[in-house]
């Protein structure tokens, strides 16, 4: 396909669509989004294990709750909870208003329409992606491995790096995937959030479809992008060679 004189579609072969998406501009977006990406699903990791943790040893009662709490962003929609964003750290937000008044900072700080906005909004969106599987894996962890291993010396924190972690690392497999992928395809936090000074992918796909009404264009980034996407997991997959535990602790 190609694109017609006045924005339409003509059904023709080329490949010159596909060799525009290799132009240094759109591949320098794309690594630019994988970076992204990747920041996020690290902290989503660093902040949603501990949280799952915490989850599966509090009383029954505050469980029900702490989910509750994790699953908030589900039950909101992506562009209010980004405007509800930019009212808390915009120049007359709460977190300036209440850092003036503390006397630590004299003038507002620029905390919006950067890089460092677009990754908070992402992790705060896509945080109960990572919480949900690995508070499955952990629920489901054979405890008396954990016995067995306090029962032969071992610490803690010891237990903790060489038995929890590889019996749960299906639920921090599945939830990174899910994290990553859906940073890549995220363009409304980096519209609302990162205005026109941070652009991701899945805006520049935005604006081949709606913008330029270049769809097939727009057709083949969204192509590359779901290859590369998959060619990821791949090799996530490959590398971290997820271990399959059954009842008995057999790999």
């Amino acid at each position: 396909m190609q694109r017609g004189a006045y924005g339409t579609v003509e059904m023709k072969f080329t490949l010159d669509n596909i060799a525009r998406v290799f132009d240094p501009l759109y591949m320098g977006t794309l690594w630019e989004t994988v970076k992204i990406a990747v920041i996020t699903t690290v902290l989503c990791l660093l902040i949603g294990y501990p949280f799952a943790y915490t989850i599966t040893i509090v009383d029954r009662k505050y469980r029900s709750i702490l989910l509750l709490l994790a699953t908030i962003p589900f039950w909101i929609n992506f562009l209010v909870r980004s405007y509800a964003w930019i009212v808390i750290l915009r120049s007359q937000g709460l977190v300036n208003t209440l850092l003036l008044k503390l006397g630590i900072i004299s003038e507002p700080l620029n905390l919006l329409y950067n890089t460092p906005s677009v990754i908070l909004g992402m992790v705060y969106s896509l945080l109960p992606f990572m919480i949900l599987p690995v508070y499955a894996a952990i629920e489901q962890l054979d405890k008396r491995k954990l016995e067995a291993a306090y029962d032969l010396g071992a610490t803690p924190v010891k237990a903790f790096w060489n038995v929890t972690v590889p019996m749960t690392m299906s639920g921090i497999t599945t939830g990174s995937i899910l994290v990553f992928v859906s940073s890549i395809g995220m363009f409304v936090v980096s519209d609302v959030m990162g205005g026109s000074k941070v652009a991701l992918i899945g805006n520049v796909i935005q604006n081949q479809f709606l913008g330029s009404r270049d769809w097939p264009f727009g057709s083949a980034l969204s192509m590359i992008v779901v290859l590369f996407s998959v060619l990821l997991i791949y090799l996530y997959y490959r590398a971290t060679k997820v271990y399959k535990y059954d009842g008995n602790g057999g790999e």
